[in-house]
């Protein structure tokens, strides 16, 4: 019976897992020093190894012949371990046994002895399924550990996990496996497979992978199957749906020269050539992506990124602007949303095509061609001169008659003429959450703010890395962003909402309403709520200086924050 790819080069050894060096090199260490953990938890994309490193842990915790930390795969235990017959590796799916009762059979079960093996292991697949009372179940087993017994917790979504869970574990994150490293391992298993291949083939299987090497090997599995034992280019393509690079790059060019009709001929002969449209977005962002890298650092973008013409690659990237390209990622995810659930995805892409030909650099960031250079607009220039004239004229007269020039108010929604509109903030949902402020709820979201931090997905974190909470009711929470593009980013993000909210909720026991602010904005939101809403008849309003009842009752509502400057 014929057994796909990607099990029969199961990695059986630390050593064999592709890409996670570190994170075998930790638990080789900790298995040699004999500093092994109670409980471990595995995160990571699928297909990263999570599983497979598990196993490998159960034998080389198990292995009385170990060698460097790696398990010998030769004695009986090592064997019945690879082969699942060993009764004390318990191998669980958590997605179909998520009840409370499944968990304390566990638990129960747990306490006893192992029979065959030096340690009862315990491992337990997408751990974030089970359900709120068999984490509790868990939890109670996880806080007193019985002697010989390991738990391994495996996951793709750890967010989903209670943090009372992941503070009693080792985590370990897999990350996703580079092109590059699918690409070895691909090449290492066709020629011991003594199969034919071409690399331009595997480039394209690396890059659809998407970072999972069990998806590698399930594509290669099928390109194989498709070519009659052979690997070739257009049967890779043919499986996978995406587009050549040379394909791609023709693409890109010709929308970046502003040539739209050779633009929509290229992209109508990749749907005739029986591409996949949401394929060809998909390629179309991972090499803007690679562009943009390659501009900032180009040892980051290998040459399985880079296709199989590499300067041609590099000639565009020197020749493109950022600006475009941020523009042109925006504009493919906006597609990607709208083509979810369509029918027709050609019209699509004719939009997009059309679109991505009429994107333009920034004026600012432009440099003048020799023609507009050596030919100035004298007109307008002749027109702005006259005008600034007439206006120091008036300015003067003025003057002369004792009027004095306002100073310009600082406009509150600072814009780029260029860049994105930043949203104004909407006081009316500050407002409240002033008015019932105190220093104590500030604290205390202060305090689980790390901890929220830690459920977020890395994208997530990395957003909300610029941000902290400035003030704090029981109903709500005031964020400030210290980069204005960041909180609009952030307000129109629904999913990073909705996992702060959620987050909050598990950590604090409600879920108190998150309104954003730029940070700049910030102090003078604050000024105009106590100036607006200061008690008018209070003693403190009718017998002391205005001055001093502000900042009191600012004190009262911002703590330590405020800080007091003499006029």
């Amino acid at each position: 019976m014929y057994r796909a790819l990607y099990r029969v080069w199961r990695p059986q050894r630390f050593d064999d897992l592709v890409g996670q060096q570190m994170i075998t090199q930790t638990l080789k260490n900790a298995i040699m020093t004999h500093q092994t953990s109670h409980a471990y938890l595995f995160t990571g994309p699928r297909g990263t190894g999570k599983t497979s490193a598990a196993k490998i842990f159960a034998k080389a915790i198990n292995c009385h012949h170990l060698v460097d930390g790696e398990p010998c795969n030769e004695c009986a235990t090592c064997k019945a371990i690879t082969n699942g017959q060993l009764n004390d590796v318990i191998e669980i799916d958590a997605a179909s046994n998520n009840g409370v009762e499944e968990i304390r059979d566990i638990r129960d079960k747990a306490k006893y002895a192992p029979t065959e093996a030096d340690y009862k292991i315990y491992i337990i697949d997408e751990v974030h399924m089970l359900s709120t009372g068999a984490f509790n179940a868990l939890l109670k087993t996880l806080e007193e550990p019985p002697a010989n017994v390991i738990f391994i917790l495996a996951t793709t979504e750890p967010h989903k996990i209670p943090l009372t869970i992941i503070s009693r574990t080792q985590r370990f994150d897999f990350r996703r496996i580079s092109a590059k490293d699918s690409y070895d391992r691909m090449v290492y298993i066709l020629q011991q497979k003594q199969v034919e291949f071409d690399e331009k083939a595997l480039r394209v299987i690396a890059q659809a992978a998407e970072g999972g090497m069990r998806d590698a090997l399930s594509i290669l599995d099928q390109v194989i199957s498709f070519g009659d034992n052979t690997v070739t280019l257009d049967d890779a393509l043919m499986v996978t749906g995406s587009v050549t690079k040379k394909l791609i790059a023709d693409y890109m060019e010709e929308v970046t020269q502003h040539v739209t009709k050779p633009a929509l001929e290229t992209m109508r002969q990749i749907l005739q050539e029986g591409k996949d449209a949401n394929r060809f977005i998909e390629d179309l962002i991972s090499y803007t992506r690679d562009v943009l890298l390659y501009q900032q650092a180009p040892e980051m973008v290998d040459s399985v990124a880079m296709g199989e013409n590499d300067q041609r690659f590099a000639d565009f990237a020197k020749s493109i602007d950022a600006e475009v390209l941020y523009q042109m990622i925006k504009t493919l995810n906006d597609i990607q949303q709208q083509m979810r659930f369509t029918t027709h995805p050609d019209v699509y892409l004719e939009v997009l095509t059309v679109k991505l030909a009429q994107l333009e650099a920034p004026v600012s960031g432009a440099k003048p061609t020799a023609a507009t250079a050596a030919v100035p607009d004298t007109a307008a220039v002749q027109q702005l001169t006259t005008k600034v004239d007439q206006l120091q004229a008036e300015l003067q007269g003025l003057k002369a008659n004792g009027v004095k020039a306002a100073p310009a108010k600082t406009a509150r929604v600072k814009q780029n003429s260029n860049g994105p509109v930043i949203k104004k903030v909407n006081v009316s949902q500050v407002y409240p959450i002033l008015g019932a402020a105190t220093k104590d709820d500030l604290v205390q979201v202060r305090e689980v703010w790390a901890d929220l931090m830690n459920i977020l997905s890395i994208t997530q974190r990395a957003l909300m890395h610029v941000a902290q909470p400035v003030a704090a009711s029981d109903e709500g929470v005031v964020v400030a962003f210290d980069y204005p593009f960041l909180y609009q980013k952030a307000i129109d993000d629904q999913a990073l909402m909705d996992a702060l909210g959620n987050g909050l909720d598990r950590l604090m026991g409600h879920a108190p309403k998150l309104v954003c602010v730029p940070k700049e904005q910030w102090p003078q939101i604050r000024r105009d709520f106590l100036a607006t809403h200061q008690p008018e008849n209070s003693p403190a309003a009718s017998q002391a200086p205005a001055k001093p009842a502000v900042v009191d009752q600012a004190e009262q509502l911002f703590g330590d924050l405020v800080e007091v400057k003499p006029d």
